[in-house]
C-alpha cells in the first residue's frame, strides 16, 4: 500500500511516499506495519499508550479515517503527523 507522508515523516523516510507491505486490514494495521518499518515514526504518531495521537491526521482519497477503518490492498493513505510549532522569538510578526 502506498502512504504519502508529510511533515517531519518525510525526515524518517527519507521520500514523499513509501510502499508497506500489507494485504488489506485496518487503517492501523497499515499504520503498524509503518512503524514496524520506520521505527523512528513511533513517537510521531503514537502516544506512550499506543493510541494515535490526536494530532496525527489520516486520509484516504481526501477523506479521514480512523485506525478501525478498513483499507484494501489497493488503497491509498495520506498521513499527516503531529506538528510542533517553533518559537517566534525574535521574529518580527506582521
Amino acid at each position: 500500500m502506498e502512504l504519502t507522508l508529510f511533515g517531519p515523516l518525510r525526515g524518517v523516510t527519507g521520500e514523499k511516499t513509501v510502499e508497506v507491505a500489507v494485504a488489506g486490514g485496518t487503517v492501523g494495521d497499515v499504520l503498524d506495519a509503518f512503524v514496524e518499518r520506520y521505527p523512528r515514526a513511533r513517537d510521531q504518531l503514537f502516544d506512550e499508550g499506543g493510541a494515535l495521537r490526536p494530532s496525527v491526521r489520516v486520509t484516504r482519497d481526501g477523506e479521514r479515517v480512523t485506525p478501525d477503518d478498513a483499507v484494501a490492498e489497493t488503497d491509498a493513505l495520506t498521513v499527516y503527523p503531529a506538528m510542533r510549532g517553533g518559537s517566534l522569538r525574535g521574529r518580527t510578526v506582521p
